[in-house]
């Protein structure tokens, strides 16, 4: 990470780099928020970019070649510092800040409470169109930031294995069900994504949330997957988690996947 730039950076504090060039600003907000009014610069990218989106687990990855697509599409080049932010939370900055660990570019920030902050603490914006540089980058996909269904099952008997389960309570339980099987996996903890916004600080990182975290069972020492129905909300509690000093991967596939496959196990 660079060191003017935390991977949780504040607003004000963006506000002073925002003339590097090796910046990059990434704004994963609605089409209609981001025409409405950016931080100048920033370029716009839609969250479906980040998403195979095929049934029945729409959450995955993208290939190799179509992220690549994307990633040269958008000008990334290895010297760029990324800060990914949105207008719901983090969930799809998180999930995009996500995808740049799979693809090994490790030099991003997040900005905490995202357009909500920024738009609050009344920084610039404009309506004005960025000139994106297309670039040449190739990428190689990294298996660690991610899990699949047959590793969690795999490691589901390890004391020191936590899945992290972003979903309502109401999905955790098996009263909502998005797919063939409802519930949670086995031993999982509950933690619904929206836990850990602090809706007085317009959105931001809930200060306490290391300390929030642990009374539930989820601390630094332990090997934690996090996941959602499609790795969307999943992508901000992987953020906060990262934010913690956690290992923590996640689990693309999600509840769309273990939900509907046959053969894995759920608790209600």
């Amino acid at each position: 990470m660079s060191p003017s730039l935390p991977l949780i950076v504040e607003p004000e504090q963006l506000a002073t780099q925002l003339e590097r060039e090796d910046l990059l600003l990434v704004d994963l907000s609605t089409p209609a928020n981001y025409q409405s009014g950016h931080i100048p610069g920033a370029i716009h990218l839609p969250f479906q970019a980040l998403m195979a989106g095929t049934p029945p687990a729409p959450g995955k990855l993208p290939n190799r070649d179509r992220l690549t697509e994307v990633f040269r599409s958008i000008g990334l080049r290895p010297e760029h510092h990324v800060v990914a932010f949105d207008d719901e939370g983090g969930g799809w900055a998180g999930r995009f800040l996500w995808t740049l660990e799979v693809i090994g570019h490790h030099n991003y920030s997040y900005l905490n409470g995202g357009m909500h902050a920024w738009r609050a603490a009344a920084l610039p914006l404009t309506t004005e169109l960025p000139v994106i540089r297309p670039s040449e980058i190739d990428i190689e996909i990294d298996q660690a930031p991610l899990m699949e269904a047959e590793e969690i099952q795999q490691q589901l008997g390890d004391s020191r294995f936590r899945v992290w389960d972003a979903r309502s309570p109401q999905e955790y339980r098996g009263e909502k069900v998005l797919a063939m099987k409802g519930g949670h996996i086995p031993g999982a903890i509950n933690c619904e994504w929206t836990q850990l916004m602090d809706p007085q600080r317009d959105l931001r990182i809930r200060e306490d949330a290391g300390e929030f975290l642990a009374r539930l069972g989820l601390e630094k020492g332990q090997r934690i997957v996090t996941h959602c129905q499609s790795h969307h909300r999943s992508g901000f509690t992987w953020l906060v988690g990262r934010s913690l000093g956690f290992d923590i991967c996640a689990y693309p596939g999600s509840w769309s996947e273990w939900g509907n496959l046959p053969d894995t196990p759920t608790e209600q």
